[in-house]
């Protein structure tokens, strides 16, 4: 069977590759697998606004009290509410029903452990051998040993949402925030929390129907938000995703602010106040050249690991840094929270704004983006490494490197999942990158299809 969990949970279509029956087994075999041992063993349970939400609740829910475990359902909230509350309510496991920023026929379903992290592949390997096996060997329990199902949903949104304000000490009168929630999990926390800071709250995208989640909207679709930010002369704007566990900012003058330089203006913060430890951010091999240039004039120094937010924290936790994150939005800040948290991200941000004095313009100006392009080489999933191994295509890297004479580089990445090699060009000039990618590209294809043809 193939590997049930990808980078971010299981997830899929829902109602046909990620089905109830599905999250009856995840719910089973992960509650027994999470608390196995346990006397009494409680879960979290949150979801985002999709219509499927209701649906696969119930089934993973049924498969949590199936074991025995309590389920503490606290209905729709952002997954970094559920991973902060696991630990608050000393829950032994939490789980989030949500897709995050893909479209609302999908769904997903992703554990924490009691720690409040994600879980590691071992983990996740032995709750899919569990399934797999049929729960082979498990005694299910009967008559008052069954699990029992509470709802805790005011009090866990009111908890998460004193927790965010807390990690500031100022409030922010006479700031003018403007929030796109995506029409999904931050629909309710985001704009509470930010009009109890004294904010002057202006609001789009927070009337979630089930459908239109992350619909032409939120961290993926900033472009409303870049126009509302100017017309209502907000000073900032910030952008969700689904289940705000990302977030993007927009300058007063409707520029959108990446997470390369959300991280760059928070990281020059902590380190003026003495908190980013080492010195150091940790960031993806996928963030601009740009950010490294602008931090090592500051002499910040930035980690660099694989894609995915869940390597970016393994080198967090490994070596002590305390600030991290993804383009994407995805921004970690450990002092608070274990995992991307959108809200602290935003409310730190705004924050900063507030302290400095100054526009979020100025304040990320440091930071000068090179143009990047991204183009997508069809090859056969065995022929993903042949840019390590044809002479010719390492050849021509080599050339283009040479070209860009360190004000630029080549990134390839094989995809994990389709039948793609990735290649990315950074550099001064925008026509030239965009023409060298398209050239070894069109290389790795012509090489690639060759040797599997032979």
């Amino acid at each position: 069977m193939h590997r049930m969990f990808g980078t971010d949970g299981v997830r899929g279509i829902a109602n046909k590759e990620l089905t109830c029956e599905l999250a009856y087994k995840l719910g089973k075999a992960g509650a027994f697998v999470l608390t196995e041992g346990t006397k009494s063993p409680k879960i979290l349970v949150g979801m985002d606004t999709r219509i499927s939400g209701d649906m696969l609740e119930n089934a993973l829910v049924s498969g949590i009290l199936s074991v025995g475990a309590k389920a503490i359902c606290v209905g729709v909230i952002p997954t970094p509410a559920i991973a902060y509350l696991t630990r608050k309510y000393k829950a032994d496991a939490g789980v989030v029903i949500s897709a995050s920023h893909n479209p609302v026929e999908y769904n997903g379903i992703k554990f924490f452990n009691r720690q409040g992290y994600k879980l590691p592949d071992q983990l996740e390997d032995k709750i899919q051998s569990v399934i797999e096996s049929e729960f082979s060997g498990i005694e299910m329990p009967i008559g008052g040993e069954i699990g029992r199902k509470t709802i805790k949903s005011h009090k866990a949104l009111t908890d998460y949402i004193e927790f965010a304000k807390s990690t500031v000490d100022i409030d922010l009168t006479g700031l003018k925030v403007a929030l796109d929630c995506a029409n999904g999990a931050s629909s309710v926390t985001s704009v509470k929390a930010f009009k109890e800071l004294g904010a002057d709250v202006y609001v789009i995208n927070n009337d979630p129907d089930g459908v239109n989640i992350n619909k032409n909207c939120g961290s993926t679709h900033c472009e409303e938000l870049m126009e509302y930010v100017v017309n209502k002369k907000c000073d900032i704007g910030f952008a969700f995703d689904g289940d705000a566990d990302r977030c993007l900012a927009v300058d007063e003058r409707g520029n959108l602010i990446s997470g390369d330089f959300i991280i760059a203006v928070i990281g020059k913060y902590l380190r003026d106040k003495g908190k980013l430890n080492k010195d150091s951010v940790v960031v993806t091999v996928m963030s601009n050249l740009g950010l490294d240039i602008a931090l090592n004039k500051e002499e910040i120094k930035t980690v660099k690991t694989k894609v995915g937010d869940r390597y970016v924290l393994e080198e967090m936790k490994k070596s002590g840094y305390v600030l991290g994150g993804e383009q994407s939005g995805h921004i970690i800040m450990l002092d608070y929270n274990t995992t991307g948290d959108g809200l602290i991200t935003a409310i730190q941000t705004a924050a900063i704004v507030k302290q400095r004095g100054k526009t979020l313009s100025q304040l990320a100006s440091f930071v000068k983006e090179l143009p990047q392009v991204l183009v997508n080489a069809k090859v056969p999933n065995d022929r993903k490494n042949i840019y390590t191994e044809d002479e010719e295509i390492m050849m021509e890297i080599k050339k283009m490197e040479e070209k860009l004479d360190g004000c630029g580089r080549v990134l390839i990445r094989p995809s994990g999942t389709e039948p793609l090699v990735r290649v990315m060009l950074e550099g001064k000039i925008q026509s030239e990158i965009d023409n060298m990618a398209n050239d070894l590209a069109i290389l790795i294809e012509e090489k690639a299809n060759e040797k599997a043809n032979c």
